[in-house]
């Protein structure tokens, strides 16, 4: 059985003193409301990485960080390498947010080399796959997400591929107006479990947890959390109020 996973991403908002006012409030309601049944991480912004989880310390609740670089220190201005993140307290990271693949301009092959550098770290990758909408509306999603699957995780093996978690994130339901339906949602977390299945084995496909990230709402959580193949959420502005994110985290027990 995967525990299910809720992750907030917070993107490039809070400062010094809202940051760990909101995770304060998570994590002081977060025990009753889903003690141990479910994973919780935040992930807000690197200026704000050891102030959050200092404030997280006797929480359940782990830290995240939204990015980071292949290279483990260097001559790379403006980079963050697995080490600073695992000196704050990181525990997760994402690789690949529809946010750097289609606003920063990450390619496939970047975001292999984070993967692959996050788990040689010591970090746990939270791999971004979804489509455009004029790819969904040409109906390109599985060629998309195949390629975005095969290139993300290329090279890989049966064991380090256990250290990812898949986040699906269909990049037209994010901040446009439009949703993804549940089913809509189970139909691709359907096909990337197949597809895992398919480039590693059965174990491990059932093993991975699948996230599913689209403007996630406190009254859309529970029906995409009864979907048999959605193990968890991505949640983005959601994630800023901490009784929106708490209601998220009920629904995913």
């Amino acid at each position: 059985m995967r525990k299910p996973f809720v992750a907030g991403n917070w993107k490039m908002n809070t400062d010094s003193h809202s940051s760990v006012e909101l995770v304060e409030c998570i994590a002081k309601d977060s025990v009753g409301a889903a003690g141990n049944k479910v994973t919780v991480a935040v992930c807000p912004p690197f200026v704000y990485l050891g102030a959050v989880a200092n404030a997280l310390r006797s929480s359940n609740i782990a830290v995240g960080a939204q990015d980071m670089y292949f290279e483990s220190k260097g001559a790379f201005t403006g980079e963050i390498s697995t080490s600073m993140l695992k000196d704050v307290g990181c525990t997760y990271v994402l690789c690949g947010h529809s946010e750097r693949r289609h606003v920063i301009g990450e390619t496939d092959e970047l975001i292999n080399k984070k993967v692959a550098a996050a788990i040689s770290g010591g970090l746990l990758p939270i791999l971004c796959v979804g489509e455009l909408l004029a790819e969904r509306e040409a109906s390109q999603t599985e060629q998309v997400v195949t390629r975005q699957m095969k290139k993300g995780l290329a090279g890989l093996g049966d064991e380090k591929v256990l250290a990812v978690t898949v986040a699906y994130e269909p990049v037209w339901a994010i901040g446009t107006g439009r949703t993804a339906t549940p089913q809509q949602a189970q139909q691709v977390h359907d096909f990337i479990r197949k597809l895992l299945a398919e480039m590693y084995n059965d174990k491990a496909a059932q093993q991975i947890r699948i996230l599913y990230g689209g403007s996630v709402k406190p009254d859309s959580a529970a029906d995409l959390m009864r979907q048999r193949d959605i193990d968890g959420l991505l949640v983005g502005g959601a994630s800023l109020n901490a009784d929106d994110f708490l209601a998220i985290i009920e629904a995913a027990v």
